[in-house]
């Protein structure tokens, strides 16, 4: 279930699907516009609404601190809360009664929350494309020990992260639009340790 939670909440990042790549995608200046643009993310507050494998929808508010800290809140019913502090990922389903951690290191936020995000260190971008509005990035664990795909979506003018479609090691399609990120305000301690905080 924390895999799967992972997948679904945390792709933000790069891991990606199994279609003809383009010569040398990597190299793409796209793929340099979009670390430049993740390196800037700071401290940003938004939305996200998530079309799981089944076709239910859910939603809720998100929170990126890089380098190292993110939470997802789901809205109710679900009322899932996924945090990270930097070191470690946690999972709190109030409705299972349940919580659930891993490594940071061990999922894919860790690309996205790192002080640096590189695309050439354990990640191998596969595929990059225009998009009407926008470009979108496709890339694979290099190593090999995620199964599945994920291609991150951009929009243009300015450049924004719009979103991301996961397919899984079973070729599930799990689909997250993000609303507009916006500057976070200062945020209470715990915030991004704790999964029943705020």
């Amino acid at each position: 279930m924390l895999a799967r939670f992972l997948a679904i909440a945390l792709a933000g990042l790069f891991i990606a699907h199994a279609a003809v790549a383009q010569p040398s995608p990597a190299a793409s200046p796209l793929v340099a516009r979009a670390i430049a643009y993740l390196e800037r993310l700071d401290a940003v507050k938004g939305t996200f609404e998530q079309t799981d494998p089944r076709g239910g929808v859910s939603s809720g508010a998100l929170w990126l601190a890089r380098p190292g800290r993110a939470r997802f809140q789901y809205d109710p019913p679900s009322d899932i809360v996924i945090t990270c502090d930097g070191r470690t990922v946690t999972v709190s389903n109030p409705r299972l009664n349940t919580l659930q951690r891993a490594p940071q290191s061990a999922t894919p936020l860790a690309v996205l929350l790192s002080d640096h995000i590189r695309l050439d260190r354990g990640v191998r971008v596969v595929r990059v494309d225009q998009t009407p509005g926008g470009f979108s990035i496709t890339a694979r664990d290099a190593r090999g020990l995620a199964q599945g795909d994920l291609t991150l979506y951009f929009g243009d003018g300015p450049i924004r992260l719009a979103g991301w479609v996961i397919r899984d090691g079973a070729g599930r399609v799990t689909r997250v639009s993000l609303g507009p990120l916006t500057p976070a305000p200062a945020l209470p301690p715990g915030f991004f340790s704790l999964a029943r905080a705020g």
